[in-house]
């Protein structure tokens, strides 16, 4: 049996590295909204200070792919999670600064969107030196299985994040109001707690074999583990495609209007469940939480369960995701109570569950196995870009007309219905 082919200790602590760097992200996007709007900040800052760190991530993670291949994985991992747990310490700290008056809203905003920098710049180090870590310690049985669990760290921290942030809005301490600011220095501990673990517990580095890691998607609400990072971590380099190549052009289009419309009405939704239920903002994270965790747990409830079960192809899934999301979408907009909002978002989120599995197995389709890993690449870049100006578009939509982004996101996704039914059909025919 292969040292990774059950799980232990190494491999744990490889998946709390994945787990804590998803969760802290979606965790501080959870609160953002209510923090922002305490602070009488427009609600545009709060999504520039993830659209940048987004960024920053989609043009990182590759280099630190190929860092980790050529400098070693240990390094990779600890660089990561130093990177992560410095970024929320910093975020906690200027917004506390904020929240106390030390310092203005808007400088508060300024110094965290800065700090939210060395997150998209250095957390991305971590995920593919963690899969590099995996592929070389798992035999080849057991290899695709190992990463695929190391990948659904991610997703899970989607569900843990968003659950866990109104639990830790702390109180005052010693005179200074901590506040909303909490989850910040929470898991700012906890980077700190998993780090040591993993300078610790991992082996020192070796001279990297054959095994390699893929740059991995940016973690963020809404923005599920599509399992191309996998793909991409388990193929050789093989023959070059790019994004307009004829083969897989009509999925590419297919997965960048998907993750703009996810992104968009992911980012609203903390602001929307503030303005529709009328609720003081430090109230509204309990309901947020639950509207972005119901959303989280249908689409992995779709990408564990019932994908499996239906074994639809690619083409299918796209259609029928496109279908179900657009009137998740739609029926969010309309919504004025939190069983509303938290079915139509949902309902959009199972739809994009379908969507995104769709698109990566469509596109990978699409090719030959020389091809698989540079279209994996191509798969987790349209995911990662989708979340770099996703969220500053939708929230300045909603800034125009609260209903304005779940609409646009209902419209485009029926017009992309449109174009999958007749381009899809023609891209998978032999």
């Amino acid at each position: 049996m292969s040292p990774m082919a059950r799980p232990d200790r190494q491999f744990l602590l490889l998946f709390a590295v994945m787990l804590v760097i998803a969760a802290g992200n979606t965790a501080l996007q959870s609160v953002l909204p209510a923090l922002g709007r305490s602070l009488g900040v427009a609600d545009t800052a709060v999504a520039a200070a993830f659209s940048v760190s987004a960024l920053l991530w989609v043009l990182a993670a590759p280099f630190w792919a190929n860092r980790s291949d050529r400098r070693g994985r240990r390094a990779m991992v600890l660089l990561g999670i130093a990177g992560f747990t410095a970024s929320v310490l910093l975020c906690g700290i200027f917004l506390m600064a904020g929240i106390n008056g030390w310092i203005s809203a808007g400088a508060a905003f300024v110094a965290f969107i800065g700090a939210r920098m060395l997150y998209g710049g250095f957390g991305a180090a971590a995920p593919p030196a963690v899969q590099a870590m995996v592929a070389g310690s798992t035999g080849p049985e057991d290899r695709t299985r190992m990463l695929a669990l190391i990948g659904s760290a991610f997703g899970l921290g989607t569900i843990i994040g968003p659950a866990l942030a109104p639990y830790l809005v702390l109180g005052r301490f010693a005179g200074v109001e901590v506040g909303l600011a909490g989850p910040a220095f929470v898991f700012a501990a906890i980077g700190l707690v998993t780090g040591i673990a993993a300078a610790r517990m991992l082996p020192a580095d070796v001279v990297p074999g054959e095994s390699h890691g893929a740059a991995q998607s940016y973690p963020s609400v809404g923005g599920q583990a599509s399992g191309a990072a996998v793909v991409a971590a388990t193929s050789s380099g093989g023959q070059r495609v790019g994004y307009l190549d004829p083969r897989i052009r009509a999925w590419m289009i297919v997965g960048l209007v998907m993750g703009h419309a996810q992104a968009m009405i992911g980012q609203t939704m903390g602001f929307l469940v503030i303005d529709r239920l009328a609720l003081p903002p430090a109230e509204a994270l309990g309901p947020t939480g639950i509207v972005l965790m119901v959303g989280a747990g249908a689409a992995l409830l779709v990408q564990w369960g019932l994908i499996p079960i239906l074994n639809l192809s690619p083409r299918a899934l796209a259609l029928g995701g496109c279908a179900l999301a657009a009137l998740g979408c739609a029926a969010t907009g309309v919504a004025t109570t939190l069983y509303g909002i938290t079915m139509g978002y949902g309902l959009a989120a199972m739809g994009f569950g379908f969507l995104r599995p769709g698109f990566t197995a469509g596109a990978s389709l699409a090719v030959g196995p020389e091809s698989q890993g540079a279209v994996a690449g191509k798969v987790t870049a349209v995911n990662g870009a989708a979340f770099v100006l996703g969220p500053s578009i939708g929230v300045a939509m909603y800034e125009a007309w609260r209903p304005l982004p779940y609409w646009v996101a209902a419209a485009a996704l029926l017009l992309l219905l449109g174009y999958a039914w007749r381009r899809l059909a023609a891209a998978l025919r032999p």
